[in-house]
């Protein structure tokens, strides 16, 4: 039975293969050698079960009921088959997915900074482009900020949109680039929400966190599926995953590593890397801020803190706030709303921080599609259009909301918790 179901699940991850890979992709290895990743697919039944995984230093990639699908190196199936969870790994060869010439128009840093020029230079009186911190490799990262005034800005409520932590998670760049440039052509044109929303908003923009990882991945044209930053580790290896380098349970609790050749390696310490740094300082002097939305991609979800403890928020109007947010923007996404740590435990996410530090209502979007087999990471640039429609109105209304959360508790408001005419009845 062991034996056919081995057989039967490296056919599973063969016909992934194919299925995600219309074009190649460079593997570079997590681990402290030149070895392949591994697929691998992993007994798992719940979220403690996921957070034991998480904790031998994979990332955790694809969910069902009763498995997980990880990328990780040799060293990590080995501790895996120990645990005795490891059903089968499969190399991640370097026949996988792409993204460079056939999907030109994704944004290299290069045309990410020209991009947001442009969108500036259009929108001179009621834009400003800036950066909050320069990364390891000395590239900038850029904000892009809209108000009505950028110089009394800080006197509205802000909400603040990020892409772009982990480098090959290139759709989360792209959705904040589409959304300025739609929101500013909507004013443009007249449009009375845009016209309101940049009125009275203060809508801060920083569409790619780690550019140096972002650059590597697409390096020569091939996709490497890096994750991390460029930071060199003391050991010889590369990167850390920013975002488990915040200081909100920073290593208390699995779902990060200690390892710096592994996946999900959190740092020296938190704030360790200059763009977490560069992030922090830019919020800690964002006192009007109050809600932030961070993008990521693969899954499908919309998930909220906390992800470094099970125990839910204990205030409890601002836990219905957080609810309540996430099931009415599930409305327009589809995207499966949930507490981080239901998924897995993980230590030193920005959404933990920011709600702890700043009380901000922050959420993550695991964006489009929603799985490997739907070409994971790299899902093409045909994708981009749809992704990007049925996640605008729920940035929309984080935006909307920016003025007072907790008024979508207010039983007397309209059923999306206030009156906009860009929202469905």
């Amino acid at each position: 039975m062991n034996r056919l179901l081995f057989a039967l699940s490296f056919i599973l991850f063969a016909l992934m293969a194919q299925l995600a890979l219309a074009h190649p992709v460079e593997t570079t290895s997590p681990a402290k050698t030149d070895e392949p990743p591994l697929w691998m697919k992993v007994t798992a039944h719940d979220k403690f079960d996921r957070t034991k995984i998480a904790a031998t230093g994979v990332s955790l990639e694809v969910y069902g009921d009763d498995y997980v699908m990880v990328l990780g190196s040799q060293a990590q199936a080995d501790k895996l088959q120990k645990m005795g969870v490891l059903i089968a790994k499969f190399p991640a060869s370097p026949s996988l997915l792409d993204f460079p010439a056939w999907d030109a128009d994704f944004h290299n840093y290069d045309e990410v900074k020209a991009e947001l020029e442009r969108l500036h230079q259009a929108h001179p009186a009621i834009t400003t482009l800036d950066s909050i911190g320069q990364t390891g490799e000395g590239r900038e990262i850029f904000r892009l900020r809209i108000s009505k005034d950028p110089h009394t800005a800080s006197q509205l409520p802000a909400m603040l949109l990020t892409g772009g932590h982990h480098a090959r998670e290139h759709v989360s760049v792209e959705v904040p680039l589409m959304f300025a440039d739609r929101l500013l052509s909507l004013f443009d044109q007249g449009d009375a929400q845009a016209v309101r929303l940049i009125g009275s908003r203060d809508i801060q923009i920083v569409p790619l966190v780690n550019p140096d990882g972002a650059e590597w991945d697409i390096q020569r044209g091939i996709y490497k599926m890096w994750r991390k930053n460029r930071t060199a580790n003391s050991d010889g290896t590369f990167g850390v995953d920013l975002n488990r380098n915040y200081s909100q349970g920073w290593n208390n609790v699995e779902g990060a590593s200690s390892d710096p050749g592994n996946e999900t390696f959190h740092g020296k310490a938190p704030f360790s890397e200059p763009e977490t740094r560069a992030v922090k300082a830019w919020i800690d002097s964002t006192p009007n801020a109050t809600t932030l939305l961070t993008l990521h991609t693969y899954s499908e979800l919309i998930l909220y803190p906390w992800g470094s403890s099970y125990e839910t928020i204990a205030n409890t109007r601002d836990a219905q706030v957080f609810k309540t947010m996430a099931k009415t923007m599930s409305q327009w996404n589809g995207y499966s709303p949930m507490q981080a740590s239901n998924l897995y435990a993980v230590s030193g996410e920005m959404c933990d921080w920011a709600y702890d530090t700043h009380k901000l209502f922050a959420f993550t979007f695991e964006m489009d599609p929603s799985s490997f087999v739907n070409n994971g990471f790299y899902p093409g640039q045909a994708k981009l259009p749809e992704i990007f429609e049925k996640n605008f109105p729920a940035i929309l209304y984080m935006i909307e909301v920016a003025d007072n959360p907790y008024k979508v508790l207010d039983p007397a408001a309209k059923s999306y918790g206030f009156a906009t005419s860009f929202l469905a009845e």
